[in-house]
């Protein structure tokens, strides 16, 4: 008897079908077909409801809807990039008259000198990536108590936070987890320094040594999550900490001196009180942490850090040198205000390269690999919060904000934008919230002394409570993303486990020094 052949019942598709199925499969690209089919819908529903409603009526409906949909991209920036379809919404906000490319460009240009830190700071602390790298791996493997190591991550992370970038310092501690765990993996599955290994399979670790890989896993995790809140803990406290509080600073007209002493108040209370968390927790054991370093990891880390030393060249002695330098340097520009942070960031490019061996454009090329899209990401931002001011959307909660007694103003103010920050981007929403308070000021409805404190709400606002979720914050979305994450089972659901203590602890503080400044 014959056997059907499989398939051979089922209806060939039209070459129009089949091709229409490839331009599915290639709309953003490896992302969930039920993530294609909400942003398909978006952007087949957004023209309806414009186009029904008509006038000033379908432009305030559209975009609050708008709003919701891009506050959706940066909330699944794990299933997609939010550029891509963020951009895409953006694009119709444009097409539609929600906004003007006129108007797109003069948020662009008053808000050069945030693109020029994002392009410039971030590629100039790469090439400062050998100094970080070798003054944590010294920590990590000298430093034999785990509270002072968590405690000396932790307060490292947030220095070097106030005066480099997140990104950057976060993208150190985890080059560090990746080279360790690698070398350990390696070891541990009975090979040497200089054999190829995949660290990704688990198969070839020794059994009687899968319990201790997994201690050091939940080591590893403890120190990540300790250096990505001290980036938080650093990064509220000055201009240059994160990319929304430039934008502050602009509105405000603050030097790196004046946004420091106007968030003293506010920044060190949080850094104590984060620092202390961060004993607590290691002495606690909750939440995760307060695992140590087994003693026999250790002495294969320091087996393997003698190794690399002994193989350090003089040129490399040299380029460690040269960094320092720059990295002095880099301190006293921004201290004194010498020129904008991202010119500042570009002299940083010129004399790291100059002296670090780079003459290659494309080794130049690698710094502006991290940077550039979450700098056009921002452009998207500013796309949307030109839609935000060309329609009036948040005129109505300024408002609001204002009409209350100027003693409970701040507080609002507080908490609207943590919880928005948490879910969506702090950077984002930054840019909305001082934008229309400078706006408030300029039509009078301000003090200048209530713009300040509002001014300080807003940033404490977006820095602190984000660190509830990996969403809020750059350095925890990169963190997640980042090839360290599945190694040691690093889950979005457990990011937000660990981090619910510090977010507590930031976002009590940081009510308090509100409220303190208001009072």
């Amino acid at each position: 008897m014959s056997q059907a052949i499989p398939g051979a019942s089922q209806t060939p598709r039209s070459p129009a079908m089949l091709l229409l199925g490839g331009a599915f499969r290639n709309f953003l690209g490896n992302s969930p077909h039920w993530y294609k089919v909400v942003i398909l819908a978006c952007l087949v529903a957004n023209p309806l409801v414009y186009w029904t409603l008509g006038g000033d009526e379908g432009g305030l409906v559209l975009g609050w809807l708008l709003l919701g949909q891009f506050i959706f991209t940066l909330a699944m920036a794990l299933k997609c990039y939010p550029l891509l379809p963020g951009g895409l919404l953006a694009l119709q906000a444009v097409a539609l008259g929600l906004t003007s490319p006129e108007a797109v460009l003069g948020e662009v240009e008053h808000n050069l000198a945030v693109i020029l830190l994002l392009m410039f700071m971030v590629a100039g602390i790469y090439f400062m990536k050998s100094l970080l790298l070798f003054t944590f791996t010294k920590l990590l493997i000298h430093v034999r108590s785990k509270y002072l190591l968590s405690l000396l991550f932790a307060s490292m992370a947030a220095f070097l936070s106030a005066f480099l970038d997140a990104l950057t310092v976060t993208a150190v501690i985890i080059a560090i987890a990746v080279g360790f765990y690698s070398v350990y993996h390696k070891v541990a599955s009975g090979k040497s320094y200089d054999h190829s290994h995949d660290h990704n399979d688990d198969e070839s670790v020794r059994a009687e040594l899968r319990t201790e890989l997994d201690d050091f896993r939940a080591f590893l995790r403890s120190l990540l999550m300790h250096g990505a809140v001290g980036t938080a803990l650093g990064g509220v406290a000055t201009m240059v900490g994160e990319p929304q509080n430039l934008l502050i600073a602009k509105e405000m007209g603050w030097g790196f001196g004046d946004f420091y002493l106007n968030m003293l108040p506010v920044s060190l209370p949080v850094l104590v009180a984060g620092l202390l968390t961060c004993l607590a927790l290691e002495k606690l054991q909750w939440f995760g942490y307060g695992v140590a370093m087994p003693k026999t990891i250790r002495k294969i880390l320091k087996d393997y850090d003698h190794y690399k030393a002994s193989k350090r060249t003089n040129r490399e002695r040299a380029q460690l040198i040269a960094q320092a330098l720059v990295a002095a340097f880099l301190v006293v520009a921004l201290a004194l205000h010498l020129a904008e942070v991202g010119l500042i960031g570009l002299a940083v490019i010129v004399l790291l390269a100059s002296f670090n061996g780079v003459s290659d454009e494309h080794q130049i090329g690698k710094a502006f690999q991290e940077a550039l899209p979450f700098t056009a990401l921002l452009v998207v931002f500013f796309t949307v919060v030109s839609v935000i001011h060309s329609q009036h959307l948040f005129q109505p909660f300024i408002e609001m904000v204002l009409a209350r007694p100027e003693e409970g103003q701040a507080v609002l103010l507080f908490f609207a934008n943590g919880l928005l920050s948490a879910i969506s981007d702090n950077v984002f929403v930054a840019t909305v919230y001082i934008g229309e308070l400078k706006a408030a000021f300029l039509r009078g409805d301000l003090s200048a002394e209530q713009f300040r404190l509002l001014a300080i709400a807003v940033n404490a606002g977006t820095n602190l409570p984000s660190v509830a979720t990996p969403n809020g914050q750059a350095a925890f979305l990169f963190l997640l993303t980042s090839a360290i994450a599945p190694l040691l089972r690093l889950s979005y659901g457990k990011m937000v486990t660990m981090a619910f203590p510090y977010a507590v602890v930031m976002t009590v503080v940081g009510y308090w020094g509100v409220t303190h400044w208001v009072s």
